[in-house]
């Protein structure tokens, strides 16, 4: 008897020890749910958007382009009750924008109608008529800052999501939703009986599926499904059932964009359908459902078959339970899955240019930030440009390594391009795959930049107008530069040839090493390098003057940065991949202000651009001749450094700056050259675009001259093939030449007779 009692007295203090134990768990679990779930915080990836197409009168934009942007924008085409739809006739587009918020304001949905001529926009109006003097395409989307796991998605709140998607996902996942009080009992047995029979079936509630999602690890041990038993009864004791479900529809998990996971019902309407949640279909509504069970196994555009029948099984739950009608059920099932074709690009596929738009947030935000408050990027990311180089250097690329002219398959490029006025970054190529997510060469890739350093010299002598200007005679002969402490330095030409006296403005065009280092040196090498940091290059270097010839490291984008400047008239502007920063709302946190400073003279500005047409116009880079009409009067340089190992090419038009560079990663010696190599790809981007002509304004302090090419001197109609140049007031030779008459003619007879070299230049 004694015994006994002592039993049931250690049974009562053990039954005592377990309840105590269990409610300290409990509490414990209690106080987790009501903390994590009470100030529950989705973390918001930054979205990073494209420059959206503006259409006004008088763009340069052709229907083809425009349509191009709407259908990457996910429009449809054919009139529709909702935005994002489009139709096209001849040169005239009509469509229906979805809302946006502009860091400016928002823009509310709006029917509008263009008219094209002639690759030009004529007209944009609204519905009711009247001109819209200007009007914006919402962004295309093209990449985010991801918080841990890449979780992309788009909150909604319960109002917004249809009532039928609600109904369907009740039908499907949790019948007894609005009734039990975090699990169903026999929803548990029913799965434990299958479970028994060899069969899988899950008896998690909506609940429970909200606890294992948000607060546990997908683990399968009974003390995980009993904690999350338990944590769902919490959960049902402190919050409603509308809050329960709209927290489920924002994270439940409904598939893969290659490394992004689409999370909630918002994000996945938009990229499977291309709309907003609350204008989904009954039938769509339906697949969305579908996808809980498993995104991977009923992917609608992978396993299309599969996923139309588990769709189908969703709909029927829902008429079986009289959530849709027999006339609801029969049209929903009629119709295709109706999915958009849009193809995986994760993450971004802009990658290369999105790391850039990351490094430069990174000077003004917290990482952190980043990756969870959902701030809104405006970038200056033009994807027809971006889509222009993209495929000049995957084509050109492609062919160097079929005809293996330069060397062994696997040759690589980067390019970057530029608004050269404000500095914007427009495209950034990092590689013939532009997907790649490793090393980004237009910004990370450092290599000897060869003749592209040239125009600084040159530059740096036309400074001095009383010793140079376009005409003065640099001697082409053999040279040696003495340097104490070092090796006698004696340059070579590419062509391995000395050329004697030669034009200035000849030597440039021609790419002469040897009159380049003469005078380099002459003008002083700290001079030159002096220039190289005002024209925007912040990188050590060493003043030897092979450095004159390109003996010096850059990337990519640091050349897009000293050209920039040469391209604007002498004006540096930093180079800038960002415009606008806002909050997830629109509100206005940055912006990223336009900084100007002159850092050269307009007039050798003007000069030396001048020189840089010639090159394009009778030197290395006229091979762009038979690519671009002569009128857009492009400016440009080539570059080869030792050992054919890289090629580069850096120009510009009126409106575009862009930088080419071609080589192998591991620097081996190859048979590249700036002219073979990277001005191809270079001309293939420009051909690609429409492209302004390049017509610098004249300072008041330059005079354009006529010049006989054979003696340099101050020439007249009498002289044959007479060239009009510019010159800084008061350095323009005086002396005539044997070819002009002794009378000689007026600047007024030379402006309206003489074939203008310049005007042809400059595009006037």
């Amino acid at each position: 008897m004694a015994r006994r009692k002592r039993i049931l007295r250690y049974f009562g203090y053990a039954l005592l020890a377990g309840t105590a134990a269990f409610l300290a768990f409990a509490l414990y679990l209690d106080l987790r749910v009501t903390g994590e779930f009470e100030g529950r915080r989705f973390s918001l990836p930054a979205r990073i958007y494209a420059r959206p197409i503006e259409l006004h009168a008088g763009s340069r934009l052709r229907q083809p382009e425009v349509e191009e942007e709407l259908r990457s924008l996910g429009y449809s085409v054919g009139e529709r009750d909702e935005p994002g739809w489009f139709l096209s006739q001849k040169n005239e587009l009509e469509f229906v924008t979805r809302p946006f918020v502009f860091w400016d304001g928002p823009q509310r949905a709006t029917r509008v109608r263009v008219a094209f001529d002639s690759g030009v926009v004529k007209t944009v109006t609204s519905s009711d008529g009247k001109d819209l003097p200007l009007f914006r395409l919402e962004p295309l989307l093209i990449g985010g800052i991801y918080p841990a796991g890449h979780e992309d998605r788009v909150l909604v709140r319960l109002q917004e999501v249809p009532r039928h998607l609600v109904m369907e996902l009740v039908a499907t996942e949790d019948r007894n939703f609005f009734t039990h009080a975090g699990f169903d009992p026999r929803a548990l047995a029913r799965a434990a009986f299958r479970s028994l029979t060899g069969h899988t079936e899950g008896g998690s509630t909506i609940t429970q599926q909200l606890v294992k999602n948000f607060f546990l690890t997908p683990e399968r041990t009974l003390k995980r499904k009993f904690t999350e038993l338990v944590m769902a009864v919490l959960l049902e004791m402190h919050y409603g059932k509308e809050e329960i479900l709209e927290t489920y529809l924002n994270e439940i998990y409904l598939g893969q964009d290659r490394d992004r996971a689409i999370h909630g019902v918002g994000l996945a309407a938009q990229f499977y359908f291309g709309k907003e949640v609350r204008h989904l279909s009954v039938a769509e509504s339906a697949l969305l459902v579908a996808l809980v069970k498993g995104p991977a196994v009923y992917d609608p555009r992978r396993h299309g078959a599969r996923a139309l029948d588990r769709r189908n099984f969703v709909l029927h739950q829902a008429k079986e339970l009289g959530y849709l009608s027999l006339e609801q059920y029969s049209l929903a099932r009629s119709q295709p899955l109706g999915v958009v074709a849009k193809p995986a690009t994760g993450t971004t596929p802009y990658p290369a240019f999105v790391q850039l738009v990351h490094r430069q947030l990174r000077s003004d935000y917290d990482e952190k930030d980043l990756r969870s408050e959902g701030l809104r990027i405006f970038p200056a990311l033009d994807p027809r440009v971006q889509n222009a180089a993209e495929r000049a250097l995957a084509t050109r690329l492609a062919q160097f390594d079929r005809e293996k002219r330069f060397g062994p398959p696997g040759i690589e490029g980067a390019i970057v391009v530029a608004d050269p006025q404000s500095g914007e970054i427009e495209a950034l190529v990092s590689g013939r795959d532009a997907r790649y997510r490793g090393f980004n060469r237009a910004v990370d890739a450092a290599r000897p930049v060869g003749s592209l350093l040239k125009p600084v010299v040159y530059l740096t002598a036309l400074q001095d107008p009383a010793r140079y200007t376009l005409v003065t005679p640099i001697d082409d002969a053999p040279f040696v530069w003495k340097s104490r402490g070092a090796p006698d330095w004696a340059p070579q030409n590419y062509d391995l040839k000395f050329h004697g006296m030669v034009p200035l403005r000849t030597a440039l065009a021609q790419s002469y090493n040897v009159a380049t280092a003469r005078l380099g040196t002459d003008v002083g090498v700290e001079k030159v390098l002096d220039n190289v940091r005002r024209l925007g290059v912040d990188r050590p270097m060493k003043p030897f003057a092979a450095t004159l010839l390109g003996a010096v490291e850059m990337s990519p984008l640091e050349v897009a940065q000293l050209y920039q400047t040469l391209a604007s008239g002498g004006f540096r502007t930093p180079l800038r991949a960002i415009r606008e920063v806002t909050t997830q709302e629109g509100r206005p946190l940055a912006r990223y202000a336009l900084r100007v400073e002159q850092v050269i003279a307009p007039e050798s500005a003007y000069l030396i651009t001048a020189a840089m047409q010639g090159v394009v116009r009778e030197g290395t880079g006229q091979a762009l001749n038979s690519v671009l009409p002569p009128e857009v009067a492009v400016a440009g340089k080539t570059g080869t450094t030792d050992e054919q190992r890289d090629a580069w090419f850096a120009g510009f038009t009126g409106d575009r700056l862009a930088i080419v560079w071609v080589g192998y990663d591991d620097n081996r010696a190859a048979r590249l050259s700036g002219a073979a190599s990277a001005l191809p790809v270079w001309g293939d981007l420009m051909a690609a675009l429409p492209a302004e002509p390049l017509a610098l304004a004249k300072p008041d302090n330059i005079e354009t001259v006529l010049i006989d090419p054979q003696s340099g001197l101050r020439a007249d109609l009498s002289c044959p093939g007479a060239l009009e140049l510019p010159f800084a007031s008061g350095s323009a030779p005086s002396q005539r030449a044997p070819c002009a008459s002794e009378l000689g003619v007026t600047v007024q007879e030379v402006k309206q007779k003489a074939k203008s070299w310049l005007d042809r230049l400059f595009g006037r």
